[in-house]
């Protein structure tokens, strides 16, 4: 799928706000609703858009402790990869993982209630998982910027102005 302009402005304006109706939506990016409407739907079933969702304060949560984990695998066999993989993504509290270069194999976003409970997890979940040999755990001290949003390309050099149809 091509993504235009209008796509692209489309995009930015969903990340800004997905909750605006496509009234709103096209007065923002200067098509009339039903083309605006179309090109959403488009978006949507070429899986640009994957989904939509509510961000929850994690701290109203209890989950008042982040860490970022690094981890290394003994091995890094395909059969001991996927095993691997499909337990992290079992772990609600591990909210992202990365497969990475340099000197963690994987690096993990975890997110929990304080560090006795961190301390649990460690022990009944990270040390165990499928081929883990080294385990580092950096707790977040502040976090200086979590967005959500991808950075859209913007202007004429980075997407032409398709033809209305």
């Amino acid at each position: 799928m091509e993504l235009d302009r209008y796509c692209l402005q489309i995009l930015a304006e969903l990340q800004r706000d997905a909750r605006q109706t496509v009234q709103q939506l096209s007065a923002a990016v200067g098509l009339s609703p039903t083309p605006c409407w179309k090109r959403v739907k488009d978006l949507e079933a070429a899986g640009v858009i994957r989904g939509y969702t509510a961000l929850v304060d994690r701290e109203r949560l209890g989950l008042q402790l982040a860490v970022v984990v690094e981890l290394n695998l003994r091995e890094h066999s395909e059969t001991l990869l996927r095993s691997f993989e499909r337990a992290v993504a079992a772990s609600p509290q591990i909210v992202r993982c990365v497969s990475t270069t340099g000197p963690a194999d994987y690096i993990l976003d975890v997110l929990i209630a304080d560090i006795k409970a961190y301390e649990q997890f460690q022990h009944d979940t990270l040390f165990r998982l499928p081929g883990v040999t080294h385990v580092r755990s950096s707790i977040v001290l502040k976090e200086v910027k979590h967005d959500t949003r991808l950075p859209v390309p913007t202007g004429a050099a980075h997407a032409p102005a398709r033809k209305r149809r």
